[in-house]
């Protein structure tokens, strides 16, 4: 016996997209979004890519609402920044407790239902393509699920506790966008590197029940998040000394597409959602002075909503965060003027 319960077989993804299709104009806008994106990693492009929004996309009317002003803005920028809006469905906890995302809990307050949570996050995804012409990132909490979305994102995170899992790297390896990998949570180095290296390569593996072969993913890069130390202390890695460390490490482990994305949250600001603005005008600086560096780092990730701070699931305003505290959309517009501005 074991110790879980079926409750239903859900649809697999090749059915879920046939009911709920790409029109021929959102196919087009997607496959040119991908290529943006590409040359941006491949160093085609030297545009500054910010991967930006909620730290999870809790209600569609609000996530949808801070789409739209962030299209707005993105006419103002897009001469020198890449947006990739955050839609993450998928929310990781560190005990398994609590709000796990719109794939879990289409209603955050209501009970778990993952039939409803895939046609809601594939309803949310497609809202912002067919509405505002936006293909956007999600994180890859579960391998099996990434196909649900795959015809709709540009953009593929691998959280830090996720990095070090055999076949989240495998299955990176078969995505076809760029898949950022975080370091983890204890903060080695080379396990993330080890991750890049894995993702890059070509593997045969087990995937929703099908022996398949992955030709490896050449725009598989790393995410620096900071880390927590052996007595629980916040340590960021984003400074100038680290992204160098990083260029090393590149060059040693030979990899294709060199390429970092610095989260601005998480361990890099201690959770301490204001501090967001300090750091990318940091980073930003640090690109300034030194060419290796402004090749290596192609953009950063930000958490960011239509209102200040968090809340609690409960306190329902609209577009305040259920999860970490985001940057409200004053400071965030605000921000991609100003790195705008310095770029």
């Amino acid at each position: 016996m074991m110790n879980m319960h079926f409750h239903r077989k859900l649809p697999i993804p090749q059915d879920v997209k046939r009911e709920y299709p790409l029109t021929e104009r959102m196919e087009k806008v997607k496959a040119e979004r991908d290529e943006a994106i590409r040359e941006v990693f491949d160093g085609r492009s030297d545009k500054f890519i910010l991967v930006i929004g909620p730290c999870s996309a809790d209600h569609r009317d609000p996530v949808l609402a801070y789409i739209e002003k962030l299209r707005r803005l993105y006419e103002q920028v897009s001469d020198k920044i890449l947006i990739i809006p955050r839609i993450y469905t998928n929310k990781p906890r560190t005990t398994g407790q609590g709000y796990k995302g719109m794939l879990h809990q289409p209603d955050p307050e209501g009970k778990p239902d993952m039939y409803k949570g895939i046609v809601a996050i594939r309803d949310l995804h497609l809202a912002a393509l067919r509405d505002y012409d936006f293909t956007c990132a999600d994180e890859m909490l579960y391998p099996e699920n990434y196909r649900y979305l795959s015809d709709l994102l540009s953009y593929v995170a691998v959280g830090a506790r996720s990095v070090e899992d055999q076949q989240h790297r495998l299955t990176a390896s078969g995505v076809d966008a760029p898949v950022g990998m975080k370091n983890p949570t204890g903060g080695d180095l080379s396990v993330m590197m080890n991750s890049i290296v894995a993702a890059q390569s070509s593997h045969t593996f087990l995937y929703r029940g099908w022996e398949v072969t992955s030709e490896g993913n050449p725009y598989a890069h790393a995410i620096l998040r900071g880390y927590i130390d052996y007595a629980g202390n916040n340590v960021s890695n984003y400074h100038y000394e680290d992204l160098l460390h990083v260029q090393n490490l590149y060059e040693k482990f030979n990899l294709k597409n060199p390429s970092v994305i610095v989260d601005t949250n998480h361990n890099n600001s201690g959770k301490k959602y204001l501090e967001q603005i300090r750091i990318a005008k940091d980073i930003v600086y640090s690109r300034s002075q030194n060419p290796d560096i402004k090749r290596l780092v192609k953009g950063l990730m930000i958490e960011s909503y239509l209102e200040d701070g968090a809340q609690a699931i409960d306190a329902h305003v609209f577009g305040k965060s259920i999860t970490d505290p985001c940057l409200g959309w004053e400071k965030t517009e605000k921000l991609i003027l100003d790195i705008a501005d310095k770029l």
